[in-house]
């Protein structure tokens, strides 16, 4: 069974189909790419996996449940996690700060708990702090934790992101363009940590135009055109393609 399931959506802007009967599969334990040139849609179904924006019609499924009737902070705490084409984060908070934002259903926002259980919230916020730092020693930013999130460059905006959606334990992360604006070197270590996360059992879905990326990472690669499904396979079979050389790799 797939963990992630969406068919026949579609979303339209003013006439304009930007997702057209679009589907895609990703199944647990994989890394799943997704291609297509500017204007294919690829952000709009991303949009619609996670509910950021609702679809005209179709469903999506996670993890056995239809999740296109919930809020975007539902899904996230069904542990479905997404990343952005511009890495966000809260510039005049901490790197261990921003961090800790990313963990689900923390005591510390309930009013209550606040008022009659501090030791619990302290506790918690201890566990939280040590698992905050053990994830940003994963993704090479440790000795950056108490610097302003603003100060980071590009790329380790990115690795921050990526760690602090790790916060959440999640089942499965959807990263929007990871290597973009990002320099070979950070390329590389991103590519890398995707890799150690996924042999340790995390489940992702990339949109990415940097193509040494998707081939070499990606177990499954779905191709968007024009809003609608044009191929899917393996890496080698996405390569060889000729309806995707001709339209995406310029060949």
């Amino acid at each position: 069974m797939a963990l992630l399931a969406a068919s026949g959506l579609y979303k339209s802007f003013g006439g304009i189909n930007a997702v057209n009967n679009a589907s895609i599969e990703v199944a647990p334990g994989s890394i799943t790419g997704l291609i297509g040139p500017n204007g294919a849609g690829k952000t709009t179904l991303f949009n619609l996996l996670s509910n950021f924006i609702r679809p005209d019609k179709g469903r999506v499924v996670f993890d056995g449940e239809q999740i296109q009737q919930l809020q975007p902070h539902q899904i996230a705490q069904q542990g479905l996690i997404r990343t952005f084409q511009v890495a966000k984060a809260l510039s005049r908070l901490s790197v261990l700060e921003n961090m800790m934002l990313g963990a689900q259903k923390q005591s510390g926002e309930n009013f209550w708990t606040v008022q009659l259980q501090q030791h619990l919230i302290a506790k918690e916020q201890k566990e939280l702090r040590d698992k905050a730092m053990f994830l940003l020693e994963s993704v090479g930013l440790a000795h950056k934790a108490q610097d302003y999130a603003g100060s980071l460059s590009g790329g380790q905006r990115k690795l921050l992101e990526m760690g602090r959606a790790l916060m959440a334990d999640p089942k499965l992360i959807l990263l929007d363009e990871p290597a973009a604006g990002v320099n070979p070197t950070l390329i590389k270590e991103i590519c890398e940590r995707i890799s150690a996360w996924n042999k340790q059992g995390m489940t992702f879905l990339i949109i990415e135009h940097n193509m040494d990326v998707i081939m070499s990472l990606c177990d499954r690669v779905w191709v968007l055109a024009q809003g609608e499904n044009l191929a899917n396979g393996s890496p080698e079979e996405i390569q060889s393609n000729s309806q995707v050389l001709e339209a995406y790799l310029g060949e």
